[in-house]
């Protein structure tokens, strides 16, 4: 224990001693350059908001990019897929096929694709497309009536073209994504 006890006197003795060592001069402000040292962190702090706040606004676009093309792909798919059971129905329509057995089909489909592009509408998307895709959302399920209420030929074709202009320019607005 006795050694233990010198080996800490000594140590302590040496940072005493280490610590006695005093530099010279007086200190003093370089008045000289103390305006270019803050011109230069002034400048640095600058670009270093400047930086940030570009990241930022990059790391926004990205994700507004990203929610429009998602947006943009459910509303490609679910169309494209509503169409192509429609056009089944259609044809079975005007060859005297069956009909009764494509219209269920049809109005799902039509329902479901108008569900899932209602359902993709964000906050990112700009109110151009979010209409756009309200339209088509709408137009679907008023062919989906037309169909399952056995309307018109003429109530049915009327609200199909209006679900062809929705869905021109829906398709249109992605684009652009």
């Amino acid at each position: 224990m006795g050694a233990s006890v010198a080996g800490f006197a000594a140590a302590l003795a040496m940072g005493v001693v280490g610590c006695t060592n005093i530099i010279g001069g007086s200190p003093e402000a370089d008045t000289a350059e103390a305006p270019a040292y803050r011109s230069s962190v002034s400048a640095s702090v600058s670009a270093s908001e400047a930086t940030s706040s570009l990241r930022e606004t990059q790391r926004q676009q990205s994700m507004t990019t990203q929610a429009v093309r998602g947006a943009c792909g459910r509303f490609a798919s679910s169309s494209t897929d509503a169409v192509d059971v429609v056009n089944k129905y259609v044809e079975a329509f005007n060859k005297g096929g069956d009909i009764s057995g494509t219209a269920g089909p049809a109005v799902e489909a039509l329902n479901r694709s108008a569900d899932e592009v209602a359902a993709a509408i964000n906050e990112k998307l700009s109110k151009e497309l979010t209409d756009a895709f309200t339209t088509y959302a709408q137009a679907a399920r008023g062919v989906a009536t037309a169909i399952s209420s056995k309307a018109p030929v003429a109530v049915y074709n009327a609200r199909k073209d209006e679900l062809n202009r929705a869905r021109d320019r829906g398709m249109q607005l992605c684009k652009a994504f």
